[in-house]
């Protein structure tokens, strides 16, 4: 569907400067931008009309930590804690994928992502163990109309090595930059806080390149405040960082991080389950750093926002109840409102990735939009407290319409322009690889792995030998 769209009398969450809520109001788009909004619009002779009444009009949604490629494996780990994840991928199975792997993958994950209503997304694409898999992995992304930014990264090898490579030089040339399909690149690896600092080169390249550093810090047991600290004296720390989980970090580390301008990508579904350590988002509003929400990885948790947002939501307030109820206190007003929530998941993704066009509805932003309306649901009425009901209320199911940049690629509840029989036969052939690799025995097993007492290890990287004194005595 191309050419002019209006969106007509829903309730409209702008997520602009003012947070205004227009209830009964009309998104005019013409082209990839909004042109209007406000009550009974005029539109172009043929625009095509969408009957929003009685939904929620509101940003397309931002994800900026998701790794697409394990899409094909979703639930498979629904048991794992983080440490037979580390092993699963990292040490044993993560190499077995095929570049084709990676593609059936991120395929999934991309059409995942745009039916729930999460238009722009990070892959976080630790997976490429070659340029033929990162090849792989573009491809793929671009395939979906949807906006992806592909953070490159390689748990297989040391950053200083691959992003030395001549061909990781020629992937970023013919990738990335212009008009080319992905809408962002970034480099992404991890601080083990190893005093000898063996990721500095490939921050050195990711300045040169002039590409954003995306970096798991404060996961329990793997990466933590030596990090930070290695990163902050060495001026790598800057506003176009994105620091993910941000879980298991002292007051030190969240203070650096403030004062650098970066933001953290809080997993609140991961890090309750896995153990990265307590959802941080008390933290982050303490230190005033910056917030945006994300999935992390369909192989444990849901590929949507709503689950983000609700579980962040309780987890933020159960800390604070949790903690007044010690000092013998009641909490009667909660410090976190579905509001700020649901601008996480749409402008504080925009504002992390530095996209000043997206993440709140307003004339001449670029048209990525979302429609909630699902008229065969008792739960989608009666609408009181619009920011509350996409926060608790609302699913994957809720979601009627998605524009992204004024293409519809979601309609009447279904997407528009995806061949799922032929998606599900490349997961298929991933998921028949894979098994096969393993064998049957080990695949079962790998549900809920054993792990020897050689393989319970501060990092999971194995370039360096490093381990820290906050959790194994150094």
């Amino acid at each position: 569907m191309s050419g002019s769209i209006v969106l007509r009398g829903g309730t409209v969450l702008t997520l602009d400067d003012a947070r205004r809520v227009l209830p009964g109001e009309d998104v005019l788009v013409e082209g990839d931008r909004i042109t209007a909004i406000g009550p009974a619009l005029e539109v172009p002779a043929g625009t095509t009309e969408i009957d929003a009444s009685g939904g929620i009009v509101l940003p397309g949604m931002i994800d900026t930590h998701r790794h697409l490629w394990q899409t094909a494996m979703r639930g498979y780990g629904a048991d794992w804690t983080l440490t037979q994840y580390f092993v699963w991928y990292y040490l044993e199975w993560g190499k077995v994928f095929r570049p084709e792997d990676i593609y059936a993958g991120n395929l999934l994950g991309a059409w995942e992502a745009l039916e729930a209503g999460v238009t722009t997304t990070v892959d976080w694409s630790h997976g490429l163990q070659t340029t033929q898999h990162a090849d792989a992995a573009a491809d793929a992304l671009e395939a979906v109309p949807g906006r992806f930014v592909l953070a490159y990264g390689n748990i297989q090898d040391a950053p200083a090595n691959w992003t030395a490579t001549p061909e990781f030089r020629d992937f970023v040339s013919r990738r990335t930059g212009g008009d080319r399909g992905l809408e962002g690149f970034q480099l992404a690896f991890d601080v083990t806080g190893d005093p000898a600092f063996p990721e500095k080169p490939a921050f050195e390249v990711a300045r040169e390149l002039g590409v954003p550093v995306t970096t798991h810090a404060g996961v329990w047991g793997a990466t933590g405040d030596d990090g930070i600290r290695l990163m902050y004296d060495h001026g790598f720390m800057t506003p176009e960082t994105i620091y993910v989980h941000g879980a298991s970090l002292s007051a030190d580390s969240y203070q650096r991080i403030a004062a650098t301008g970066g933001s953290v990508s809080v997993s609140t579904e991961s890090e309750q389950s896995a153990g990265q350590g307590y959802p941080p988002t008390w933290a982050l509003r303490q230190y005033g750093i910056p917030v945006s929400l994300s999935m992390d990885t369909s192989v444990w948790w849901s590929g949507d926002l709503f689950s983000a947002m609700r579980a962040t939501l309780g987890a933020d307030r159960s800390r604070e109840h949790l903690e007044a109820h010690a000092k013998g206190e009641t909490v009667t007003h909660a410090a976190l409102r579905a509001e700020q929530v649901v601008e996480w998941a749409t402008r504080g993704g925009a504002a992390a990735l530095g996209r000043s066009d997206i993440g709140s509805l307003e004339v001449g932003k670029k048209a990525d939009v979302v429609l909630l309306k699902n008229d065969h649901s008792p739960v989608s009425f009666p609408l009181l407290n619009p920011f509350g009901h996409v926060a608790f209320q609302a699913q994957r199911a809720d979601v009627h319409t998605v524009l992204v940049g004024g293409r519809v690629v979601k309609r009447d509840g279904r997407l528009v322009g995806v061949d799922l029989p032929a998606l599900r036969r490349r997961v298929e052939d991933t998921v028949e690889h894979l098994r096969a690799q393993l064998g049957e025995e080990a695949w079962r097993q790998g549900m809920n792995p054993d792990v020897p007492e050689t393989k319970i290890l501060d990092n999971p990287y194995t370039y360096t030998d490093y381990q820290s004194d906050r959790t194994h005595g150094g």
